[in-house]
């Protein structure tokens, strides 16, 4: 038996709490999944799991034994990365997943430069407005830009996003430009469906100041909105990844930027840093490298 596997297979069924969910992750069978188990029961000499048709829960020995078992994997992947040489580079296919807006305008060109760094790996990118089950649709990484991350996942920022608030110049000068960011709540505000629908958060002057809007235009992607507002629909808030090139070419102007719109994190975020594959790795750390130097990023004057 391949008792380092076996113990791999035994943390995996530990914190997923399916031999399927577990199974997709270690790409192998449900019936081998459930192989490695029983051997792992026969060589430690006792049951580690209770299993029943709807659920499985650790035995009071699973619970000393998984401990153990996740210090000896880490031990093994401490090790393999001490003996592993400079030569070695990443390889393999990478699945990740991110939005529509934040993929198609800044990751995709950073994956492609990634790619051509590294000839022997490959990337299958997921662009959708959801967040996406990473066990279930076997998603290695997921990029997202947020301020609430789950806690069962594990999480690397890489950058910042700021916001702006902004409309087109043909607007402001039909409606007129709002003084203070409590006159939004008269205005047509155009809101994402899952940010900020019905309230913009602010700080000015260094206390946080809540902003209730509403308009007749409300979308779950960030190009919807900004289209809405360069043709003159309303006010936006946007992220400045997505604004930027909208205000440098004068089709949206920035208003009210004394005071600053909330800001997000956007992570890569992954199930687990056990024996982390080099790809993975190595695409944090490149995206880590990329996203800081990128313009955007900065303040909006």
């Amino acid at each position: 038996m391949d008792r380092l596997k076996a113990m791999q297979v035994f943390v995996e069924v530990a914190d997923r709490g399916s031999l399927s969910a577990a199974a997709i992750h270690l790409d192998m069978s449900r019936a081998m999944v459930s192989r490695y188990l029983a051997e792992m029961e026969q060589w430690v000499g006792v049951r580690l799991l209770h299993r029943t048709t709807r659920r499985l829960s650790l035995t009071p020995a699973g619970a000393e034994t998984l401990p153990r078992c996740r210090q000896m994997l880490d031990m093994v992947g401490d090790l393999r990365n001490a003996v592993s040489t400079p030569d070695d580079s990443p390889r393999g296919l990478l699945r990740i997943t991110t939005s529509m807006s934040f993929g198609s305008r800044h990751l995709a060109s950073a994956i492609t430069d990634y790619v051509k760094l590294h000839p022997g790996t490959s990337v299958d990118l997921m662009l959708v407005d959801r967040a996406v089950n990473l066990v279930e649709e076997r998603v290695d990484l997921a990029v997202r830009i947020t301020n609430d991350l789950d806690p069962n996942l594990i999480a690397r920022k890489l950058a910042v996003c700021r916001s702006v608030v902004c409309a087109s110049p043909e607007y402001l000068q039909r409606e007129g430009v709002p003084a203070r960011i409590e006159d939004l709540s008269l205005r047509n505000c155009l809101t994402h469906s899952y940010f900020g629908k019905s309230l913009w958060r602010f700080e000015r002057d260094g206390e946080p100041v809540d902003v209730p809007v509403s308009g007749n235009i409300s979308a779950n992607e960030v190009s919807v909105l900004s289209r809405a507002a360069v043709e003159g629909a309303g006010i936006a808030m946007l992220p400045t990844y997505y604004a930027a090139d909208y205000i440098a070419s004068g089709r949206l102007r920035a208003i009210l930027t004394q005071s600053k719109p909330q800001e997000l994190g956007i992570y890569g975020v992954y199930v687990s840093r056990r024996q982390m594959p080099l790809i993975l790795r190595s695409m944090l750390d490149f995206l880590v490298a990329r996203l800081e130097s990128t313009p955007w990023d900065k303040p909006v004057p």
